[in-house]
């Protein structure tokens, strides 16, 4: 069974974030190993705004190419240029380290719980 850290919330697309101000957002250890190989990120643009459920990168596998989803609308405050650099960091440490983007809030699409993402990835 999968740990998914109780501190976070959420998405059904496998995207997870912090309460901090700004937000911390990422993608889970479900997509990063569902992907496999994380080879190359696209992330949105400091200064860009950004829907809640709306597409705002991607992200290219050595599998496939998968859109990136905000789980919140707001503003994008910063980028991990390390995780551009060294987009494997993704795979390595997706709730730390592999952090993708940092948003300024201004509302939120539908989260989940720890639990709730749990049930439903069936981990």
């Amino acid at each position: 069974m999968a740990d998914f850290p109780e501190n976070l919330k959420y998405t059904t697309e496998h995207e997870w974030l912090d309460g901090s101000t700004p937000a911390v957002i990422g993608v889970t250890d479900v997509a990063a190993e569902a992907l496999g190989d994380v080879v190359y990120l696209e992330l949105p643009e400091v200064g860009a705004t950004v829907e809640a459920g709306a597409v705002v990168g991607e992200i290219e596998s050595t599998k496939s190419v998968s859109e990136l989803y905000s789980p919140v609308s707001g503003t994008i405050t910063e980028v991990n240029s390390e995780a551009v650099d060294n987009p494997e960091i993704v795979n390595q440490d997706p709730y730390g380290k592999g952090w993708l983007f940092k948003v300024e809030v201004t509302g939120t699409g539908e989260l989940l719980t720890a639990a709730e993402y749990a049930a439903h990835t069936g981990s």
